[in-house]
């Protein structure tokens, strides 16, 4: 049997959404063993002079906890 925890966590890039959730579940996977999915809950962008600046995510990150 084994028993899985769930943490939020958020991230950014200059790129893009997809290179926000890359860079955010690496991060994660340094600090959390055993990470074995994630949940995209929320997307946002910052703008500046009408073009977007920075895109971030807001995830959920499932673990799997160790014995």
């Amino acid at each position: 049997m084994s028993v899985a925890k769930v943490t939020e966590i958020s991230s950014s890039s200059k790129k893009s959404f997809e290179d926000a959730i890359e860079k955010g579940i690496e991060r994660a996977s340094k600090t959390l063993k055993n990470v074995t999915g994630a949940w995209v809950k929320d997307q946002q962008v910052e703008v500046k002079d009408g073009k977007v600046t920075e895109f971030r995510v807001g995830m959920k990150v499932t673990f799997i906890l160790e014995d």
